[in-house]
């Protein structure tokens, strides 16, 4: 893997448990709007939209970068609309992350072809 790859995969990861807290947020602010007179879901709202760009920015770079088949590209963009989800790609993308150092560090010393 080289760095721009790893470099797309690092962002993405950093993005998708922020968005996973932002949208678990707006939900409890959506919740509170509704009971309360508590409101902030505009402000939540922006936040998380914000975030949730970001994370599609990333993710359309990081299978770009990666040539990831359809249906993993399907599943890191379907996680990031699921309240939990950004949690789930941010731990499924770290293991990926790591995979690739093995492999990388197992190529150079010529213990493998892969």
């Amino acid at each position: 893997m080289d760095i721009k790859t790893a470099t797309a995969i690092r962002r993405l990861r950093l993005v998708s448990a922020p968005e996973a807290v932002s949208f678990l947020i707006l939900l409890l602010c959506s919740v509170l709007k509704r009971t309360t007179d508590f409101n902030a879901v505009p402000v939540m709202g922006a936040v998380h939209g914000v975030l949730f760009i970001l994370y599609v920015i990333f993710w359309a770079d990081a299978w770009n970068r990666t040539k990831w088949p359809a249906g993993t590209a399907v599943l890191y963009f379907v996680l990031s609309v699921l309240p939990t989800g950004g949690f789930f790609a941010e731990r499924k993308l770290r293991r990926e992350a790591e995979d690739a150092v093995i492999a990388a560090r197992a190529r150079n010393e010529g213990v493998v072809n892969a």
